[in-house]
C-alpha cells in the first residue's frame, strides 16, 4: 500500500468515528412544542414596549408548555393548559382578546385533536365560555360527536359546569377601534387596510411520542350571519395524527379550501415530503400572499413555522434547549 494510499485510509477512518461520536453526542429530542398567537401581527415599526408585551405574552405560554412536558405531561393536556394561557391573554384574538363581529359582539371558535387516537372534539359561536378549547376537549371526550355550534354548544357547556363569562368580558378597547375602523370602511365601500383575522394555537409532541394539536379564535373582525372560519374544522385550521399535529392561523375561508391542516398530513404520508417540504409547500405555493400560517410538529420533534404574512406571532421550544420567540422576520 503506498503512502498517499494510507494516509487516505486514515484520514477516511478518522473522518468516519468523528461523525459516529458527532451522531452519538447529538441528543434525540424527547419534546417539542410550538405555539402561534396569529398571523395578523402588529407593525415591525411599532413602539418597542409593544413589541415586549407580545413577545412576553408568547414567553408566559411556552414556558408554561415547556415545564409541563419536562414533567411529563400529555400532549393533549399542554396543548388545552398553553391554549387556555392564549385565551386569557388579550393581546390575541381568542378568548379575552377576540375580535368583536358586526353587531358589536364576541362568537368564538376552537378545536382540538389527539393524533395518537384521532379523537377531536370542536366548538363555534359560543358566546359565554371563557375557554373555548376546555369546551372542544369535552366535546371529544363527554360525546360522540365532534363539533357543536352556537346555542347548542352553550346547552352543553352548562351541562358541563364550565367557567362562564358575559359576552361583554372578551371586549377590549382596541379590538373596538379596529371594528370601527372596518365599519367605516364597509360603508365607503373601501378594501379593508388592516389585518382583521387571528387566531392562537399550540402543537406538541410529548415524551412518549405522542402528537396533539389545539386551536382557537374569535374570527373575523365585523363578521356577520354566524360566520366560521377554519379554526374549528377538523383537517382545515387543526389537525393531528401519528405523523404531525398543524394548527393554521389567516384567512379561514382559504384554509377551509384547501384542507391545508389535513393536506400537510397527506403530503408527509403519501408524498414521502419533510415537515418543512409539506407546510412550506402549502403556506407559500398554495395559499395566496398574506393568506397566513401554520405551527407544526412531526413524531420525531422537528418543528415547523412558515407563513406568508407580514409577521406570525410564534414560538417554539424542544428538550434539546431549543426556546424562542418572535414575531416579525428576525
Amino acid at each position: 500500500m503506498s503512502r498517499s494510499t494510507c494516509a487516505l485510509l486514515v484520514l477516511s477512518l478518522a473522518l468516519g468515528l468523528w461523525s459516529c461520536v458527532a451522531n452519538q453526542s447529538k441528543a434525540p429530542v424527547q419534546w417539542a412544542i410550538a405555539i402561534h398567537g396569529g398571523a395578523g401581527t402588529i407593525a415591525r415599526e411599532a413602539p418597542a414596549e409593544q413589541l415586549a408585551e407580545h413577545k412576553a405574552a408568547l414567553e408566559i405560554a411556552l414556558r408554561h408548555g415547556q415545564t409541563m412536558l419536562a414533567n411529563g405531561a400529555s400532549a393533549m393536556d399542554v396543548c388545552e393548559a398553553v391554549v387556555r394561557i392564549l385565551e386569557d391573554n388579550p393581546h390575541f384574538n381568542a378568548g379575552k382578546g377576540a375580535v368583536f363581529n358586526e353587531k358589536g359582539e364576541h362568537e368564538l371558535d376552537a378545536s382540538i385533536m389527539d393524533g395518537a387516537t384521532l379523537s377531536c372534539g370542536a366548538v363555534a359561536g359560543v358566546r359565554t365560555v371563557k375557554n373555548p378549547v376546555s369546551l372542544a376537549r369535552l366535546v371529544m371526550q363527554r360525546t360522540k360527536h365532534v363539533l357543536l355550534m352556537g346555542e347548542g354548544a352553550e346547552q352543553f357547556a352548562t351541562l358541563m359546569g364550565v367557567e362562564r363569562v358575559p359576552n361583554t368580558w372578551f371586549d377590549t378597547e382596541h379590538r373596538r377601534k379596529v371594528l370601527e375602523e372596518v365599519l367605516r370602511e364597509r360603508a365607503a365601500g373601501l378594501a379593508k387596510s388592516v389585518h382583521t383575522y387571528g387566531t392562537v394555537g399550540c402543537v406538541v409532541r410529548d415524551a412518549q411520542g405522542h402528537l396533539a394539536a389545539a386551536t382557537s379564535t374569535g374570527g373575523l373582525t365585523g363578521k356577520r350571519w354566524g360566520r366560521v372560519g377554519d379554526t374549528p374544522i377538523i383537517g382545515a385550521g387543526n389537525w393531528a395524527d401519528a405523523r404531525v399535529a398543524v394548527s393554521g392561523t389567516g384567512t379561514g375561508e382559504q384554509f377551509i379550501r384547501h384542507a391545508v391542516a389535513r393536506t400537510i398530513a397527506a403530503r408527509m404520508e403519501y408524498g414521502g415530503q419533510s415537515l418543512q417540504e409539506a407546510t412550506d409547500g402549502l403556506v407559500q405555493h398554495t395559499l395566496q400572499p398574506d393568506d397566513g400560517g401554520v405551527i407544526a410538529v412531526d413524531r420525531d420533534g422537528r418543528i415547523a413555522m412558515p407563513y406568508n404574512s407580514e409577521g406570525m406571532y410564534r414560538g417554539a421550544a424542544d428538550s434539546t434547549g431549543r426556546f424562542e420567540v418572535h414575531i416579525h422576520e428576525e
